[in-house]
């Protein structure tokens, strides 16, 4: 009997096969005109739920990891631990995944192994800030840069160890840490050269201004990635106007999710009851249609009790 879950999920398998996640990311981020979205995501639920909303690629952010396993951003939580997050991420989605890499933690080596073990687990790429081991979250505190050619050594490191097409983000600290303008050109351009697919400029302002005039002054060599976590009042047109690459958002489920799940533990608490959520959160049925129970239900008849 040919059902319709069968059917799907050999859609999503031939769809695979046409081009790997790291080469659909790379078309996205490296190769289109169009303005492409990240959306973060921390685990295998966020993942999905990232895949229904209709994004095409998923940022796996090291502060949200952080978080969902009870650690701080500030490269408490081992790279291992981040690997079998991204494992998780990659196994629920047909997503491609840009793994938040924060430093590579450590110096070259850790870069590659990293590296190494995200191509092995799935990921599509890696983006790799110019910090200094441990890192601390860009918004937190201002912390020492790498230095330029260090950082190039690990970035030649990664395009060394994995295959070409995995992509290979280069982070640039530099606004955020107060260095200024030129020196974030300058960083831009050591980090091409060291083999970088695309520069991701940040900043802490909570304007665009000098996003935009990062974008102005770089001209395009290597595509353009940015996080507008602190300026998102800017209009999505003024970075189509830049020719910005790649947007992320990449703490946002994160975060909704402590708000809501704030919300809903201080009702049961204080209401000693659960009648009054019930209609505003995920019924059960929306749990197992997500999580494709459907799916496991065909295959029990396919293969435990097979006619």
């Amino acid at each position: 009997m040919h059902d319709q879950s069968h059917s799907a999920l050999a859609k999503r398998a031939d769809q695979s096969v046409d081009s790997s996640p790291s080469q659909r990311l790379r078309a996205d981020v490296c190769s289109s005109s169009k303005l492409f979205f990240l959306m973060e995501a921390h685990d295998g639920l966020s993942a999905a739920l990232a895949e229904r909303a209709g994004f095409k690629g998923l940022w796996a952010s090291g502060l949200s990891i952080a978080c969902a396993l009870g650690y701080r951003d500030a490269n408490e939580a081992s790279w291992s631990q981040v690997v079998d997050a991204v494992e998780r991420i990659v196994d629920s989605t047909q997503l491609p995944v840009l793994v938040d890499g924060d430093g590579g933690f450590g110096n070259f080596n850790n870069a590659r192994l990293l590296a190494r073990k995200l191509r092995q687990r799935g990921a599509a790429g890696v983006a790799l800030e110019d910090s200094c081991f441990p890192k601390t979250n860009s918004f937190v505190d201002r912390h020492p840069l790498a230095d330029v050619d260090e950082f190039s050594g690990r970035l030649r490191a990664v395009k060394d160890t994995v295959a070409q097409d995995f992509v290979l983000v280069a982070r640039i600290e530099a606004l955020i840490g107060g260095h200024g303008m030129d020196e974030a050109i300058l960083r831009a351009h050591a980090y091409a050269d060291a083999g970088a697919d695309a520069i991701l400029i940040h900043s802490r302002r909570s304007a665009a201004d000098e996003i935009l005039a990062f974008a102005r002054a770089w001209q395009n060599r290597l595509p353009v990635v940015i996080i507008p976590t602190k300026y998102y009042r800017t209009p999505v047109s003024a970075y189509r106007k830049a020719h910005i690459s790649t947007v992320i958002w990449a703490n946002h489920a994160m975060r909704a999710a402590i708000a809501a799940m704030r919300q809903v533990y201080h009702r049961i608490l204080t209401e000693e009851s659960t009648s009054s959520i019930e209609p505003s959160i995920a019924t059960l049925d929306e749990v197992f249609e997500l999580l494709r129970y459907d799916e496991l239900a065909s295959a029990e008849a396919r293969y435990l009790r097979p006619s």
